[in-house]
């Protein structure tokens, strides 16, 4: 299936992010996608929407979520996106939802790794998951749900994987830094490499954030991609046949000898 990643700047309007998601969802499905990511914030960018940030949570995920089932139905394409759910606490959930094409919610995931990392504190605001992984299947593809800093561990993606995921989306607002486009690019074939799954991965596109979204075949070879453009897609065809011919040549997932979980240095 095609498959088109969006990136897109968030700004503090739900309103309008929706309306430029459905800009760039229209133009994926006249492109023959069947899927589109968008990224980490979609909903709206922390640091720019007006008020308290989990009263506006509360104000708008439910909106936030109509509006992805919305336009899904309309343009006839799968939507996955990034935002922020009321968990009931002070401090909400960064959650990823996907929805098929008929607007129907196939399933959500909250992030489990929070950004407490390069002098940010993503915890101050933000309640760590209380569930496991998320699988959903989407166009005959089951579809591994990811949110950017889960990245930095290969025990999620390959959780996925063994799970049965085929394609990695990762919903991501990377930060700019020294090394850090670098960091992204080699962390994203490290996981198709490793897990031998396609990835797809939209990042938010600002002045603090690389953009840099990409799809990548199973050995880690960019099939189209973004550099910091402020808004557009790419696309490409994602196929089980170059996922299974990787997994015949390249059989890691059936050479593994043990569970990470369970391993065990023996003493002394």
């Amino acid at each position: 299936m095609k498959v088109s990643v969006g990136q897109l700047n968030p700004g503090g309007e739900v309103a309008q992010n929706l309306a430029t998601m459905r800009r760039l969802c229209v133009a994926a499905a006249q492109e023959g996608s069947k899927l589109i990511l968008f990224p980490e914030e979609a909903m709206f960018s922390v640091g720019r929407v007006s008020g308290d940030f989990a009263t506006a949570v509360d104000a708008h995920w439910t909106t936030f979520v109509q509006g992805i089932s919305m336009m899904a139905a309309d343009a006839g394409i799968a939507v996955i996106a990034g935002g922020y759910e009321s968990s009931g606490e002070a401090r909400p959930y960064n959650t990823v939802v996907a929805v098929d094409d008929d607007g129907g919610i196939l399933g959500t995931y909250r992030k489990l790794h929070l950004y407490d990392a390069f002098s940010y504190q993503e915890s101050s605001r933000i309640k760590p998951s209380d569930r496991g992984i998320t699988v959903v299947d989407i166009g005959g593809f089951k579809v591994g749900l990811m949110t950017c800093y889960d990245l930095r561990f290969p025990e999620l993606a390959r959780s996925l994987a063994v799970a049965g995921a085929e394609l990695l989306c990762v919903s991501a607002a990377w930060f700019k830094g020294e090394h850090k486009v670098d960091h992204w690019e080699t962390l994203l074939k490290a996981r198709a490499i490793e897990n031998t799954c396609w990835v797809a991965a939209a990042g938010t596109s600002s002045d603090h954030c690389i953009g840099h979204s990409a799809i990548l075949d199973p050995m880690g070879i960019p099939a189209d991609f973004l550099n910091e453009e402020p808004e557009g897609i790419a696309t490409a065809d994602v196929t089980h046949r170059r996922l299974e011919e990787v997994r015949e040549f390249l059989p890691v997932l059936r050479n593994r000898r043990f569970e990470s979980s369970t391993l065990v240095v023996p003493a002394g």
